[in-house]
Order: C-alpha cells, then sequence, then structure tokens
C-alpha cells in the first residue's frame, strides 16, 4: 500500500513539475551551393524537450539550367540536440534526419528517399524572435545528379 502511494506521488510531481514542451517555427532564405549557388526558400516547425527536439521542414530550391543545377524539394523530420537554453544569447544545435526529396532538371525528375546532417545556432533578438543560421549536408538517392548536397541559411524564428 505505502508502495502504490509513494509511485503514485512520485508520478504526480514529476508531471507537475516537467518543463512543459517548448515550440517554434522558422522562415529562411538561404542558397543550395552544389554545384552551383542557387536560392532556396523553405519553412520548418518545431518542438524541443530541453535538450532533445524533433523538427520538420520544407525547402524549395530554384533551378539553374545554364549551370545543368536542378530544382531540389526536401521535406525532412529531424531530431535536434540543443542546449536546453540560450548561452550569452546563442542556441548552438546539432540535427540528423530523413524524408523525401524531388530533383528536377528539363526531363530528369528523381523523387527518392534522402537523409541530412547539420546544425547551427539560434541567436536571441528580442523576445521570443530568434536569428537562425544553419549548415545542412543532404545525402540523397542514387537517381541524384547532385549528391551530397550542400544548403546554407538564415532565418527568423520564433519561439511559442
Amino acid at each position: 500500500m505505502i508502495t502504490a502511494r509513494t509511485a503514485g506521488l512520485t508520478i504526480a510531481l514529476a508531471f507537475l513539475t516537467a518543463a512543459p514542451a517548448l515550440a517554434d517555427a522558422t522562415v529562411f532564405i538561404g542558397g543550395n551551393v552544389t554545384p552551383s549557388a542557387r536560392v532556396a526558400e523553405g519553412a520548418a516547425l518545431g518542438v524541443s524537450f530541453a535538450v532533445l527536439g524533433l523538427e520538420v521542414e520544407y525547402c524549395d530550391t530554384s533551378d539553374d539550367a545554364a549551370s545543368h543545377a536542378p530544382a531540389l524539394k526536401t521535406g525532412m523530420v529531424n531530431a535536434l540536440v540543443q542546449t536546453p537554453f540560450p548561452l550569452l544569447g546563442l542556441q548552438p544545435y546539432a540535427t540528423a534526419g530523413g524524408g523525401v526529396y524531388r530533383e528536377t532538371l528539363g526531363a530528369h525528375q528523381d523523387t527518392s528517399f534522402g537523409w541530412n546532417i547539420g546544425g547551427g545556432v539560434k541567436l536571441t533578438l528580442l523576445g521570443p524572435l530568434r536569428l537562425r543560421a544553419d549548415y545542412r549536408l543532404f545525402r540523397l538517392g542514387s537517381g541524384a545528379l547532385n549528391s551530397p548536397a550542400h544548403r546554407v541559411y538564415v532565418g527568423l524564428n520564433l519561439g511559442f
């Protein structure tokens, strides 16, 4: 009886004192630099539990036919490991995940699974508004014209 009460009290206290999940949204612009620099635009939505987080992102990169650089659309689900709070206004993170991509250039079209790794930093600007800088390396399927692909971006991040 005492063990059941102790267990119940422990579980109740854990739920009452647990830190709430924090969510954030990012809109970004940058460049996919493989094989030539092209504009990449996208958005991400994430949730974090102290050090660990989960993020879903979509990005659309324009093509450059003259440089034989395909358009690339990615939809990825990533795990994040980050500092639990900003240190001197900076919150560094590392990320890895996978998802679907579509690469098109002229008659070429390849849709398949890919994965990515990367990292970056979130810089506190004002209240919940942050500036986010990110680098990703994408490994695309065997039908892709360019793999690995490299993307660098900056964006506005809003925590809620």
